[in-house]
């Protein structure tokens, strides 16, 4: 599904690890930790296709169309665009072509499955954190894409948000699908994510999570 040979990234001319070598099979389930500034997200993005890396390559096995979703973090959403909860959720329907009543049908149940009914008509600035979070999610369920790239898809989650999050990221693995999950709460990853790639200056390291980080520790990375 992913396959990255020598890749570097970073900052032109700033390479932020070696060269990774990484290969990461059809329906597998993938956390990325390392502390701030490692380089998380800018790997996420290069393996999205929205940065280019500074060596090697990435080659991903997915349809050049749909075949793909990336969640990116809600701060580089701008609040002040003019639509509404509900329009930010149906952007998960774009490149599909269904009739209006299944399209109106699941996005109902999306907004039900992430507990936002009610709130379809709010602006993107009268959410809170957490309910921007839960629609961006909710947005993220209506694709129907076999590689899913999410950045900190925990983020602002309140303890419900936390627990739909995970029982619907169990359940996309469940469906096949390849998920691959930057996250700070080493808890949850150790708990909840087989395997993870940890990015440090000096090199990364790939293996189960439960192997890679250990049970005492239950804080997140700096």
């Amino acid at each position: 599904m992913i396959s990255c040979q020598a890749l570097r990234w970073g900052a032109p001319g700033q390479p932020m690890t070696p060269a990774l070598d990484l290969h990461l099979p059809t329906g597998s389930f993938s956390a990325i930790i390392g502390a701030n500034g490692s380089g998380k997200s800018s790997l996420l993005k290069v393996l999205a296709g929205l940065q280019k890396p500074l060596a090697g390559k990435v080659d991903l096995a997915v349809p050049q169309r749909g075949g793909l979703s990336f969640l990116p973090q809600q701060q580089h959403l701008d609040r002040q665009f003019p639509i509404s909860l509900e329009e930010l959720v149906a952007g998960g329907f774009w490149g599909k072509r269904e009739p209006t009543r299944t399209r109106a049908e699941k996005l109902q149940a999306a907004l039900a499955d992430w507990c936002l009914s009610g709130l379809e008509k709010r602006s993107l600035m009268a959410l809170s954190g957490g309910e921007l979070q839960r629609a961006l999610l909710a947005r993220l369920s209506l694709t129907e894409a076999s590689l899913l790239l999410l950045d900190e898809p925990h983020a602002a989650l309140d303890e419900l948000g936390q627990t739909l999050l995970w029982q619907h990221l169990h359940a996309w693995h469940a469906q096949g699908r390849t998920l691959v999950v930057v996250c700070h709460d080493l808890a949850a990853v150790r708990q909840h994510i087989p395997q993870t790639l940890l990015i440090k200056s000096s090199g990364c390291v790939f293996g189960p999570s439960r192997e890679l980080i250990a049970p005492q520790f239950q804080t997140q990375v700096a």
